[in-house]
């Protein structure tokens, strides 16, 4: 058997994953394995990554296995994330967040249905811009996240409520994410969300939390 082959896979499919992980009968299934083996494996992975000193590890979280960054590293991911030319709402964020303000309570896998990619990093830029979050777990196998929009959302957009998202006219799924997207895109009045008004709304939402 191929050992090093074999971690090598399960490094892609718990990239794959992303947030969620894979537990080890997950992995054994997709590798036709044993799960005994499979969890030996990942933890061997883990050994590698840690050894070899690279950019990303194997964390194990609820019985599930699924690769993060090293926490020391958190000052340079943070740098990026407010570095200005990364500011502004890619066309994938704005589509990622149109689908969740228009369907929440919805699962990262259906978002990815809907889009047709992968978009962990998407809702990762969201979730840290404060304009979506997790809002529980779906009565799924694997309990997977729940993502729903924030109050910030709505105090961005200028919205009272969700109830006042624009309504879209198509009644055809392949044209209606393209009509809610741009909807959300007029909403912003021709200007791109920046890491500034980001952090002075959320100073202000702290504020009135304290009042």
């Amino acid at each position: 058997m191929d050992y090093p082959k074999l971690k090598s896979i399960i490094e892609g499919l718990l990239f794959m994953a992303g947030d969620e992980g894979l537990n080890p009968k997950q992995l054994a299934d997709i590798l036709e394995l044993d799960a005994g083996l499979a969890a030996e494996l990942v933890r061997e992975l883990k050994e590698d990554l840690d050894r070899e000193g690279r950019g990303v590890q194997v964390a194990e979280v609820a019985g599930a296995f699924r690769l993060t960054t090293h926490p020391e590293h958190a000052p340079y991911f943070e740098r990026m994330a407010y570095t200005p030319t990364r500011s502004a709402l890619s066309q994938a964020a704005l589509e990622t967040l149109s689908i969740v303000a228009y369907r929440q309570p919805i699962t990262r896998v259906e978002i990815e249905e809907i889009r047709g990619v992968k978009s962990d990093r998407a809702i990762q830029s969201l979730i840290s811009k404060d304009l979506i979050e997790e809002t529980g777990r779906a009565e799924q196998i694997g309990r997977p996240i729940l993502y729903g929009t924030t109050k910030a959302f709505l105090d961005y957009f200028g919205l009272p409520g969700l109830d006042a998202l624009p309504e879209p006219e198509s009644v055809d799924p392949e044209e209606l994410l393209n009509e809610q997207t741009q909807m959300l895109f007029e909403k912003l009045d021709g200007r791109q969300m920046t890491i500034d008004e980001v952090e002075a709304l959320q100073e202000r939402l702290g504020a009135q939390h304290e009042e």
